[in-house]
């Protein structure tokens, strides 16, 4: 019987659920999972997961105690409520779940180091090993400095909006366990720029960037996970068969899992070994000047970051009208 696309996928690359949506981890069953506050505020406006809202709520109110002001409250649970989603993603998957950072924190290195010092305490309150969690933050400069201190201390990192090899490449360096290269963003801005309507798969911009980052990563010996994110299509995904990571859609999952033919591997350390490839060193200075170079870099990190910012934004306000509903 032949064997549909994302069967095929996972016999050369992990595939990971991009979804703060339990029920579709459920159906799944992937590897590791990531969530962002965007999905985190999707998700905890389904009224499947109003229990994990409303629990949490009840939790931070019983921690602060009964004198503390509602909005005090809100603020803790808002804290806790990406970690009680991940605790309930890691009862159902076998591996890691991804827990972002304040986006308001991106520029903030010391900010950023509390923040995940914090995370990881609340997941180990709850018995879960550090190994088991990546710690998402954005890959500006300054988070890339957090995360170096935070990985030689045992806290495993993911970079994400990740959009220019220039992060890539200071994530490495600074030992970052894992990076997110957004594929369907860089797609995105290049549309928006040109004026195309598409890209045929193989000359997807972001598709070309994370091939990119792949083999500079392999010809160089890194040791640094790359996980293509941010998919607007499965011709993407297929272009970067054999990526170390791809973190997917349910959506995507299901067309792939729906969708027979045969898939050829496109990234393979082997060939990125041999490829002919300048090693760039990379210092601020560098990287300054390189991102100041790569507009869409500039512009699509900038808006990454603000998007995820309104999404917690919302998210406490939801937060803080649910409590106000739940104590009359």
């Amino acid at each position: 019987m032949p064997k549909n696309l994302l069967e095929q996928l996972r016999e050369m690359t992990v595939v990971v659920a991009d979804t703060g949506d339990i029920q579709a981890i459920e159906t799944f069953k992937p590897r590791d999972a990531t969530t962002n506050p965007s999905l985190i505020t999707a998700a905890a406006q389904m009224p499947q997961y109003q229990g994990i809202v409303d629990d949490t709520l009840k939790g931070a109110r019983q921690s602060l105690g009964k004198e503390a002001a509602a909005s005090q409250v809100a603020s803790l649970a808002f804290d806790r409520l990406a970690v009680s989603f991940g605790l309930k993603i890691l009862e159902i998957i076998e591996g890691r779940v991804s827990t972002e950072v304040d986006a308001r924190l991106s520029y903030d290195t010391e900010g950023t180091i509390a923040k995940a010092r914090e995370i990881i305490a609340q997941y180990e309150a709850a018995g879960i090993s550090k190994e088991r969690v990546l710690i998402k933050i954005a890959a500006t400069w300054e988070g890339i400095q957090a995360a170096a201190v935070l990985e030689k201390e045992g806290i495993h990192c993911n970079l994400t909006l990740l959009f220019g090899l220039h992060q890539a490449i200071a994530c490495a360096e600074a030992g970052v366990t894992l990076i997110s290269p957004f594929v369907g963003r860089i797609l995105d801005w290049y549309k928006k720029d040109t004026g195309r309507d598409s890209y045929p798969p193989a000359e997807d911009p972001g598709v070309l960037s994370v091939t990119q980052i792949y083999n500079y990563y392999k010809k160089f010996g890194y040791k640094t996970e790359v996980m293509g994110a941010s998919f607007r299509n499965i011709g993407e995904i297929t272009e970067l068969a054999g990526c170390d990571l791809l973190t997917i859609a349910p959506s995507l999952l299901s067309e792939l899992q729906s969708t027979e033919g045969d898939l050829e591997r496109k990234l393979d350390p082997t060939k990125a070994a041999n490829a002919s490839i300048e090693k760039i060193a990379m210092d601020k200075a560098t990287f300054d000047r390189m991102h100041v170079e790569n507009r869409m870099a500039s512009e699509k990190l900038s808006e990454g970051i603000d998007g995820f910012t309104k999404a917690l934004e919302t998210l406490e306000k939801l937060l803080a009208t649910r409590l106000a509903y739940l104590e009359g």
